[in-house]
């Protein structure tokens, strides 16, 4: 077994305080090399990516833009404020410095989308921040919990092949969900986890490669 490889999904900093937090994940790969995440995003809006199961959620209302709220998307820069509402006369509550993570659009003003991010706090980014691209945190809820890894196998099936162990809390691509698993990549591995173990999924939602 390989080393763990050290990544930084989610960091952020409170602005005007004296703390912060920051998430180290990781990924023990099994079968393949070495490979850097990569979380670059070509996409210049915040798309809607998914689809949901008719029977899974209530009909999502459509925001000023025209897409659902609210709705899955990642953050686009590695450097992203956070303010406490939504124009750059407001002041910044914190600051993200992780490129990929998910977040969730809750609101619009404009040209503003409020998002909220995995522990539930909530404020304002400007859109051109904000990727379509899906993105998931592993279990980020389960922090600290029994084993600190999920597994990533090699075909949607809880008998299948373990090909990566990913630490919780770490950043993973999400290429596809059919409502119960999801492909995903990270470090370079691809492989499937259960839907339920990540955030930025919504329940029985289905995405299309």
């Amino acid at each position: 077994m390989r080393d763990a490889i050290a990544l930084k999904p989610g960091q952020r900093q409170q602005t005007g305080g004296i703390w912060r937090l920051a998430v180290l994940a990781g990924v023990v790969v099994l079968s393949t090399g070495i490979a850097a995440a990569l979380f670059a995003s070509r996409d210049p809006s915040p798309r809607v990516t998914g689809s949901v199961d008719a029977g899974a959620l209530p009909a999502a209302p459509l925001g000023p833009s025209g897409l659902p709220l609210p709705r899955y998307v990642s953050l686009k820069s590695s450097r992203v404020n956070v303010r406490i509402g939504p124009s750059q006369d407001h002041a910044v509550s914190w600051v993200f410095h992780s490129a990929g993570l998910p977040v969730e659009i809750v609101a619009e003003y404009g040209n503003w989308r409020r998002i909220r991010d995995s522990e539930g706090s909530e404020g304002w980014v400007y859109h051109s921040l904000l990727s379509g691209r899906r993105t998931a945190l592993v279990s980020p809820w389960q922090g600290g919990e029994g084993d600190k890894a999920e597994t990533i196998r090699n075909s949607p099936d809880e008998e299948s092949r373990v090909i990566a162990r990913v630490e919780k809390g770490a950043i993973v691509s999400v290429r596809s969900c059919d409502d119960s698993w999801c492909e995903v990549a990270a470090s370079g591995v691809n492989g499937y986890m259960p839907q339920p173990l990540l955030w930025g999924v919504y329940p029985r939602e289905r995405i299309d490669d």
